[in-house]
């Protein structure tokens, strides 16, 4: 079992607007050492020129497809893949996300413990990777976010926030697909069920 103290990343995109219906995070969590491989994963499975992966985009098909073949590829032991709908929906846009956030960051470190069989000591030396938005930069959302980092139960594992243009990351880009495959169960087009059967992706 890898020790506690090393670094995991938790690479954050959304799919909708913030207090709207249907809006959505999608969550990829890996230890650091294994981002590397996960980049190299996904490059591998696009084509030679392809710029930033952008589900909106981009064809069901297309993508469907890209993450069948991305299951099938050489996943890292402990690596989550989430989508979660968000639940909280009082306040502005920026408190919406920002307590979304937390509550998907929570329940990721969770899966993340038990994918890892990671027991007893808690979990820590997260750095949580946002794509870079209006919402999160927001005074409102970096508040809400250092409290959450004090006194919030699994997010206090959380020790850094970095807010990104995802154009840099194929990670974040891939958590921006996870987070559109909501729109794939909002039309009928696919199930949760079979969302994680076929691609991995835990649906809540």
């Amino acid at each position: 079992m890898a020790a506690q103290n090393k670094r995991i990343l938790c690479f954050i995109d959304e799919c909708g607007t913030a207090g709207d219906p249907g809006f959505a995070l999608g969550c990829v969590m890996a230890w650091a050492r294994d981002c590397g491989r996960v980049d190299k994963s996904l490059s591998d499975l696009l084509e030679p020129n392809a710029n930033e992966l952008h589900a909106a985009n981009l064809s069901r098909e297309y993508l469907q497809g890209l993450l069948a073949r991305f299951a099938q590829a050489d996943r890292p032991e402990g690596m989550v893949l989430m989508n979660r709908l968000g639940t909280m929906t009082e306040g502005t846009a920026s408190a919406i996300y920002a307590g979304n956030v937390i509550e998907t960051v929570k329940v990721a470190v969770g899966q993340f413990r038990k994918l890892s069989r990671i027991r007893g000591q808690g979990l820590g030396n997260v750095e949580l990777i946002l794509d870079l938005n209006h919402h999160n930069t927001n005074p409102e959302f970096q508040r809400i976010i250092a409290e959450a980092c004090q006194h919030d139960g699994r997010f206090k594992a959380v020790n850094r926030i970095s807010q990104i243009d995802s154009a840099a990351s194929r990670l974040l880009q891939l958590a921006d697909v996870v987070a559109y495959a909501r729109r794939w169960i909002q039309r009928g087009e696919a199930n949760a069920k079979g969302l994680h059967e076929t691609y991995g992706i835990q649906v809540l």
